[in-house]
């Protein structure tokens, strides 16, 4: 690697896609590693590149599939991806054509692949000359730009809604901050971006977001290192909202699977809470949320401890708890558009065992609630076996547990935040 990080862009990319496809990992993981080898100009392109790869992917065969006579060796799949990324920017970005076309011939030199430049010349010159055609050609999940096992799933769930969800799992989701509200308020700090000429909307049911309407660099936004304002949709936030709702102030709070530690973050802000335990069965993940509270200087305000929550004799010392926020592991299909690359990396055979996982969450940490308490069950999906379901089958199992009001479900765009579910569960009767 050139020490400088300017290796081509093109090459970066297609390696980044071939090793996410291949071993897995995610774009939250892998990009930043992949960015330091460009040339700092670059890193945005190789970002929204990489994003584009996988937001399109499905469209991205379907097309490139149609222009091969036979499918490529498994060992040539870089030249796969090489064709895919010619049509992703022919077809998505502002890239001249002639230059997409010849930067991506000429990648084949570095690739060692000689005898694939006219293959990738013919196909990329072919589907410009073909689009209209080859469009009409593609499937429902192609055309839709999702595995056809989750367009089932999404349409057995939300038949009215299915094809607005796909369209807004499509798009780039908007950039949303969170107002530390402990330093001004969320007009005060409305005001001094509109001073650094970014413009911002408030986000109805969230009182600490604005949501910006064009992103930029957290460097760039006012007071971020001084921790006056972080990021973080509003559909996140309204978790903490919900439980200042549900839970006199004052008494014990812990935060189940905190990390990354925007929700832990955001309930310090608001000071609701006496005592706050926010906990993570993993230590690396643990260490964001301890950075992420250091920037913001609440750190001393909260007890982390890496532990599964579900083994209760190795972190709780059996003081109950008067709310519990269980942001549960979840498919994460409320938030494709921020994470496009589910839609790559998520299986079928992924969502049996997650429904288990947050099943005997809600068992065992429903032990340490107090009597009158409250758990708040949330997850970032939309999938309504990890939602809706989950929640009906933990309460008909248990019997002093109820609804505090009717659970909640937002799908992708709505108000312009992330898909996302609420269920806030009280102990015995109220």
């Amino acid at each position: 690697m050139n020490a400088q990080g300017t290796e081509n862009i093109r090459l970066v990319c297609i390696q980044l896609m071939l090793e996410l496809q291949t071993r897995g990992g995610s774009l939250t993981r892998l990009l930043p590693i992949a960015q330091a080898r460009v040339a700092e100009s670059e890193r945005s392109q190789l970002q929204a590149w990489c994003y584009g790869f996988a937001r399109y992917s499905a469209e991205l065969e379907g097309l490139v599939d149609q222009l091969m006579d036979k499918r490529l060796k498994k060992k040539d799949q870089d030249i796969y991806l090489l064709l895919q990324l010619g049509v992703l920017q022919l077809r998505h970005t502002s890239t001249a054509e002639h230059a997409a076309v010849d930067e991506c011939v000429k990648l084949v030199k570095r690739l060692k692949k000689p005898w694939a430049k006219g293959l990738v010349n013919a196909v990329l010159r072919n589907y410009q000359r073909r689009v209209e055609e080859l469009e009409s050609q593609l499937n429902d999940s192609q055309r839709h730009n999702h595995p056809q096992w989750l367009l089932e799933r999404f349409k057995a769930d939300w038949p009215d809604q299915w094809q607005a969800i796909c369209a807004q799992n499509n798009t780039q989701g908007p950039m949303t901050l969170r107002v530390n509200t402990q330093r001004q308020s969320t007009e005060a700090y409305l005001e001094r971006l509109v001073q650094q000429t970014m413009a911002a909307v408030v986000v109805e049911g969230a009182p600490e977001a604005l949501q910006l309407t064009q992103p930029a660099p957290v460097h760039q936004l006012p007071g971020f290192a001084e921790g006056d304002v972080s990021v973080q949709d509003g559909a996140a936030q309204m978790c903490a909202q919900k439980l200042m709702e549900y839970i006199p102030a004052g008494g014990r709070l812990l935060d189940a699977c905190s990390a990354p530690g925007g929700k832990t973050a955001h309930i310090l802000e608001l000071k609701h809470f006496t005592h706050v335990t926010a906990l993570d069965q993993d230590p690396d993940r643990l260490t964001r949320v301890q950075e992420t509270l250091t920037r913001l200087n609440l750190d001393n305000d909260v007890v982390l401890k890496a532990a599964d929550a579900r083994q209760l004799d190795d972190w709780w010392d059996q003081k109950p708890f008067d709310a519990i926020l269980l942001d549960a592991p979840c498919s994460g299909t409320g938030v494709i558009r921020r994470h496009p690359d589910i839609k790559l990396l998520r299986r079928p055979t992924d969502i049996a065992p997650l429904v288990a996982i947050q099943a005997q969450l809600l068992d065992e940490l429903w032990r340490t609630l107090s009597d009158q308490g409250v758990l708040l069950y949330a997850t970032c999906s939309i999938l309504k076996k990890e939602n809706e379901e989950q929640v009906q089958a933990f309460l008909a199992r248990t019997p002093d547990a109820s609804l505090v009001v009717e659970t909640q479900q937002l799908l992708p765009g709505d108000n312009g935040m992330d898909g996302f579910f609420y269920a806030p569960i009280v102990k015995g009767v109220r």
